[in-house]
């Protein structure tokens, strides 16, 4: 069994999603194994990860609708706002979403379906650098 890690390092432009497939596959098929399990886990609060569809780029605009109407900034529902009005909701959606997701190589590929992406999703107004820790695992 063979182990391999990586630091996906990300800017962002501020909330939104973004698209992360092309450089994590990339990485994946430059290690060589051919079976076994990806793990990818981001190293922040205000950020998080989704797998999604990545055809119609209205998926991604409706997501940010919806959290935009479930969580909105500045409700004064929340306490915490040491960075702004975007911070609490920032944090209710990460815990509201993933900050890690686990998905299976095979055939030296990762069997995300037809549609599947990976993604980002950025939650805060500014611009960030964000780290996603990928670990690979198999043979």
């Amino acid at each position: 069994m063979k182990q391999a890690t990586h630091t996906l390092v990300h800017k962002t432009h501020g909330r939104g999603i973004y698209d992360l497939t092309g450089q994590v596959q990339a990485w994946v098929q430059s290690i060589g194994m051919k079976t076994g399990l990806l793990t990818l886990f981001i190293q922040h609060t205000s950020a998080s990860l989704l797998i999604n569809e990545n055809y119609d780029p209205d998926v991604v605009d409706d997501l940010e609708r919806f959290f935009a109407r479930l969580v909105p900034d500045g409700d004064r529902l929340f306490v915490h706002t040491a960075e702004g009005p975007d911070d609490m909701p920032a944090h209710v959606r990460t815990a509201l979403t993933q900050t890690n997701l686990s998905i299976p190589l095979v055939d030296g590929r990762l069997a995300l379906g037809t549609w599947q992406g990976i993604f980002l999703f950025e939650h805060r107004h500014a611009a960030a650098m964000r780290k996603v820790v990928l670990h690979l695992m198999g043979e």
